[in-house]
Formats: C-alpha cells, structure tokens, sequence
C-alpha cells in the first residue's frame, strides 16, 4: 500500500495523508452483493440517545463479505480489489466457476486475475482458504473461525495477521496480533495471508470535517466538563481531574475488565503483556 502526502495548499490538506488507493481497481460495487445501511445517529428504538459523538455521516451501502468460505472446491478468480466503507481492509470480488459472485476480504499481494479456492486440503495459498490443521507451521493466517463453521471471526481488520506457532492433537496454536498465544480448534477454517491496507493506522485526517464525514461527532474532553457531568469535571484552571476515568466513574488505567473464570481463559497460553496463565 501507498501513502499520498497532500500539498499545504488549503488548512485541510496542510497535515492530510491520505491513502492513494494503489491497489483500488474499481470504484463501482457489485450491486447484487449490497444491502441498505441507515444510520442511527446514535440513538436506540426510544430514540433516545444512547451513544454520544454519532452523527450525521455520508450514506453508504453495507458489503456482503463471505467470511465462512463455505463454497469449497469451486475455482474462483478475482474480478477486482474495491473499497469497503464499512471496514479499514481492502475487498476482493471473487468471480466463481460457475458463475456466482461474492466478496472477501482481500490480503496483501492478491492480484486481479489470481486464482483463489477454499477446500479442506487447497494449497497454502495466499486468498485460499483450508483448515489450519493442513497448513505448515509459521504461516500468516486471517479470518479465523472460533468454532468449525461458524465463520471469521478473529483478525479481520487491516494489516493484521496471525502466525500459527503450533500444532496439537485437537487445537492450532496462534500467535494473535497483540502478542497473545492463543488456542484455536484445529479444524477451524482460516485464510492464508495478511490482511490488506497495512498503512491505515498511518493516515491522518487532516481536518475535523473528514471525521465528521465518517459519522463522528466533535468530542467533550471530560475534564472540561462540570462536576454534575464528569467525574473529572470541575477545579479551579487547568486541574487534571484526578485519575482518568469513564463517565460513569470506571478507571481507564489499569482496571482489570475482564471477567475472572471465563471459559476461555482455558485456551489462552500467554497474554499479550507476557504473563503466563496459571494452569
């Protein structure tokens, strides 16, 4: 992926980097694969407000993304890479053998025109899609299923990528984006590749109207606020508010959240701090 540096010629493009969209090779979505998609506004069936900073946003069509890759050992070839507005990852139109279409989350170094295959025994192949127990120890893997069938589940944003350490009687062994060792049912289904857009974390918007675009609203800094609407609200200048908190008063350092006895703790060999769980 590529980066665009925009020339200071306006305020808003003074500090922009924006993506160039490289790798882009169609601006037209495939019509039978969009579904409606209206906006909130943060609002519930009240409407009520129930989240804050939502608002406003250009209208956008929802992608179907085939995460389960379930049509398997039916050829398919990529039509095009296209823009997804719903997610920070590239997509992938596949074009199948006979004849059906469907979306995928694209990895990096998919080219249109590549073959793709999904199949309990394909080839390790960047965009095929196989279970993890048939893939070589040390290969990059995306869209992992939690439970056989279920669909992706796990590492699905852009330029993300899970490396499978290990390989055991029952379960895979992965080394999740954030440093965790997890475990993960070997027959799960995964995607061989990282995800694509790996630069995204890297853009900068530029102006505060490019997130108002993207439905986010201006947001109250806590300690700006009275007494009566933030913990951290109130003081005398600029008094920091104490120890950071949420609104509702829960501690944003340092608080564990994480719910003791959970049932998955059972799979996870190593935190991404480093800790080792006790067996």
């Amino acid at each position: 992926m590529a980066l665009k540096k925009y020339k200071p010629i306006t305020a808003g493009t003074r500090w922009r980097i924006g993506n160039a969209y490289a790798e882009i090779t169609s601006d037209t979505p495939e019509k039978s694969l969009l579904e409606k998609k209206s906006g909130t506004g943060g609002r519930n069936v009240q409407g009520r407000r129930a989240m804050r900073y939502i608002g406003g946003g250009h209208r956008k069509h929802y992608r179907i993304i085939d995460f389960k890759r379930d049509k398997k050992e039916v050829p398919a070839t990529v039509a095009s890479i296209e823009y997804d507005p719903n997610r920070t990852a590239f997509i992938a139109l596949l074009h199948y053998a006979d004849g059906e279409k469907r979306y995928i989350l694209a990895p990096q170094g998919l080219q249109v025109g590549a073959p793709v295959l999904a199949g309990d025994e394909v080839a390790p192949e960047v965009g095929n899609a196989l279970r993890m127990k048939n893939m070589p120890l040390g290969t990059n893997v995306h869209n992992i299923e939690m439970q056989p069938g279920q669909g992706g589940k796990l590492v699905r944003s852009a330029g993300t990528s899970a490396q499978l350490t290990n390989k055991e009687e029952k379960y895979a062994v992965l080394k999740m984006p954030s440093g965790e060792l997890r475990k993960v049912l070997i027959n799960c289904y995964a995607t061989v590749g990282v995800v694509s857009n790996s630069d995204h974390s890297l853009q900068s918007m530029g102006k505060a109207g490019r997130n108002r675009w993207r439905g986010i609203r201006p947001r109250n800094r806590g300690v700006a606020m009275n007494p009566v609407d933030h913990p951290m609200g109130g003081g005398e200048g600029k008094a920091s508010g104490g120890q950071p908190r949420s609104r509702n008063g829960q501690y944003s350092r340092g608080l564990k959240t994480r719910t003791k006895g959970k049932g998955s703790d059972k799979l996870i060999i190593q935190r991404k701090n480093g800790k080792k769980l006790a067996k």
